[in-house]
């Protein structure tokens, strides 16, 4: 039986998971999940992932949640995959999963809680939290630093002094393909002082390129409905925040 990948791309997971089986020949069935739809929150999909986020697999009769954790499995599990996703050797294994396990509670969470409280929560039928985004972006940008200075210290061209990518490189930038929603400004603003993370978010692109691109359409396209609403609410005053709710919907 095919892999059966549940999905939404705007998802940051979803779209490293669905980056991966591309990339690695992996066949599967994509089967959207639409968050702005609240399709997560069915019974249906709770018998997928009782946790009821995505993404989240069905390989056979077996079921599994959590990006990172699919992520490993399919490395496992296919063959075919190179050997530098996920390496044999325990030591490089175990430096991938230190990244994985910090990702989650700093990057993915200031990244997420940012992007939300000041672009997205509209669209979702949330309000803005201005005080969440503070303090989210102190977050977000303490994690950039950290992954400078720690895991993009040596020449490598990826995490952990790598020349190619782990499923730990593909992760993360995932996660932060999510700012280009943001206004030109503020991205700039975050990203502007880490060079490094800027030349290794490129880097992973263009070793995933073209499914990387491809994948990505969906937040470009949101990047770019944002920018005409953007200018349209300049104009008309109170017009950007009736525009915004129904966006995602849209895609």
């Amino acid at each position: 039986m095919k892999l059966k990948v549940y999905a939404d791309r705007m998802s940051q997971p979803s779209r490293a998971v669905i980056i991966f089986c591309k990339v690695n020949g992996i066949e599967y069935e994509e089967i959207k999940v639409d968050v702005s739809k609240r399709q997560h929150l069915t019974p249906e999909f709770a018998d997928i992932n009782p946790m009821k986020k995505v993404p989240a697999i069905v390989d056979g009769r077996f079921k599994l949640f959590e990006s990172h954790a699919i992520l490993i499995y399919l490395a496992c599990a296919f063959p075919g995959v190179a050997d530098h996703w996920y390496p044999a050797d325990l030591f490089k294994r175990s430096k991938i999963h230190s990244v994985l396990d910090w990702h989650h509670s700093n990057l993915r969470h200031g990244a997420v809680t940012y992007v939300l409280n000041t672009t997205l929560a509209p669209a979702l039928g949330l309000p803005l939290n201005p005080q969440a985004a503070a303090e989210a972006e102190k977050l977000l940008s303490s994690s950039l630093s950290k992954i400078e200075s720690i895991w993009l210290k040596g020449s490598g061209l990826f995490l952990l002094g790598g020349n190619q990518p782990t499923i730990a490189d593909l992760s993360l930038v995932c996660e932060l393909m999510q700012l280009e929603v943001l206004e030109e400004k503020d991205r700039t603003r975050l990203l502007g002082p880490h060079k490094k993370v800027q030349q290794w978010i490129e880097n992973t692109r263009n070793a995933t390129r073209p499914h990387f691109d491809e994948v990505h359409k969906v937040i470009f396209k949101v990047k770019e409905k944002l920018q005409v609403q953007r200018l349209k609410g300049a104009s008309n005053d109170g017009t950007e925040s009736s525009m915004k709710k129904p966006l995602l919907s849209k895609m």
